[in-house]
This record gives C-alpha cells, sequence and structure tokens, in this order.
C-alpha cells in the first residue's frame, strides 16, 4: 500500500472511533449526570525510507464536556445536582470515581449511596451516614448534611488540577490520576438533578458529517487500489 492509503486509513480509523462516541452520546441524551465526548484529531509524523515522512491522522484523545447540564427538580431529598463545576466522589470497588449523577438514597446500612450501589463520599472522603428511622435530611449548597441541629457531614464537590484528563470508566463514572481540590463555584442543589449535557442536534449534525466524511475516504482508497491494479496489470503485461 502506498502513503494515500497509509493516510486515508489513518483519518478512516478515526473517523470510525469518532462515529462510536456520538451513537454512544446520543444514547444517552437522557441519561442523568452524562457527560458528552469528543474526538480529538491531531497530525501524526511517521518516519519512512529515504529520509522522508508522512504526514497521518491520529484520533486518540477524548475530551470530555464540561457544560452544565439541565437542572430538573424533583423534590426529592437525595435527589442533588451540582450548579457550576465540581464532580460528587463516589467509592466504587475500583476506588473512587467522580460523577455528575445524583440521584442518591440511603441503604439498609444507613450510607448515601448512588443508584448504582456507590457510597456518596465527604470532603474527607468517608461515606455519609443516616441514623435509620430519622426525618428527611436537608443539604445545603456548600454540600453540608444534617437533620435539624445534627450535622451528618459535608459532601465533597471536588475538582481535579487544571489540565487533567479523564477517563471514562462507565456512563457516569470517571477515573482520574490528578489531585482532586474542592470546587470553587461548584453548589450543591437539593431536590433537583442534572440532566445529559448531550447537544443531541449538534450531535446528529455532526454523526452525518463524519458519515459522508467517510464514504469520501472509502472511495478514495477504492480509487487507489484501482489505480495500483491498473499499474500492476500493465507491467505484468
Amino acid at each position: 500500500m502506498e502513503s494515500t492509503g497509509y493516510v486515508t486509513l489513518t483519518r478512516q480509523s478515526g473517523l470510525m472511533r469518532e462515529m462510536e462516541i456520538i451513537a454512544h452520546n446520543i444514547a444517552n441524551a437522557a441519561t442523568t449526570g452524562f457527560r458528552q465526548q469528543g474526538l480529538v484529531f491531531s497530525e501524526y509524523v511517521q518516519a519512512v525510507d529515504g529520509g522522508d515522512s508522512l504526514s497521518m491522522a491520529a484520533a486518540r484523545v477524548k475530551k470530555t464536556s464540561a457544560a452544565q447540564g439541565i437542572l430538573t427538580q424533583t423534590g426529592n431529598a437525595l435527589d442533588l445536582a451540582i450548579e457550576g463545576a465540581g464532580y460528587f466522589q463516589v467509592d466504587t470497588p475500583n476506588g473512587i470515581r467522580l460523577t455528575r449523577a445524583g440521584a442518591f438514597n440511603v441503604d439498609s446500612l444507613g450510607d448515601i449511596v448512588s443508584s448504582d450501589g456507590h457510597r456518596l463520599l465527604d470532603i474527607g472522603g468517608a461515606p455519609i451516614n443516616v441514623p435509620q428511622g430519622e426525618a428527611e435530611v436537608q443539604v445545603a449548597s456548600d454540600g453540608t448534611v444534617s437533620l435539624g441541629e445534627r450535622l451528618l457531614g459535608q459532601i465533597g464537590v471536588v475538582e481535579p488540577e487544571t489540565g487533567a484528563d479523564l477517563e471514562r470508566e462507565s456512563g457516569v463514572l470517571f477515573k482520574t490520576d490528578a489531585a482532586l481540590a474542592p470546587s470553587a463555584d461548584g453548589l450543591v442543589l437539593q431536590g433537583h438533578l442534572e440532566g445529559s449535557n448531550v447537544d443531541a442536534i449538534s450531535q446528529l449534525t455532526r454523526m452525518i458529517e463524519v458519515q459522508r466524511a467517510y464514504e469520501m475516504g472509502q472511495k478514495l482508497l477504492d480509487m487507489d487500489h484501482e489505480r495500483s491494479k491498473s499499474a500492476l496489470e500493465t507491467l505484468i503485461k
């Protein structure tokens, strides 16, 4: 395969990955706390024989959108949303993970947990326990959880350090190896949930663009193949 084929294949491969991400975004347009992702294309230069180089496309970096999702009032005491920047911390079997999905409840042990059973952590990284049989808790905008005059803890709303990568581990959970710090402007809203921040219209538009670009790339590969085939047949004759 000649240079044209290699360059086009790297672009086609990136477009296929982008199409998968777009489809995943659209499928989760109604998922609470879901964060839209995009794919970043960059130039990849490969050295070739003769001291020359070949410029190809690389699409390996996924970028998570930090846009605020629509906030919906539910009235449920443990439906929590973050207005502004930041993430909740939850304790999973694989370690601490970040999420914007705030549909919490109390488990049989009295711990506040996510819909998947992961314990919500306070600012110090400890679970928050609600005494069984007590009235509904109150959650202040700074994350303070209380029962009347009794303080139960303060929900940890944190942000990874600037420029840190967030690795999506599942639909609404993110992993990062970066240091975490309390959010400077994230406010906790009790009785609210944050919807997905997916812009469905722009994603559908981009899906069409990617599909057309992929079809054009395929036509170019077919033309290059026919040209090489014709040249080979001519040499054989």
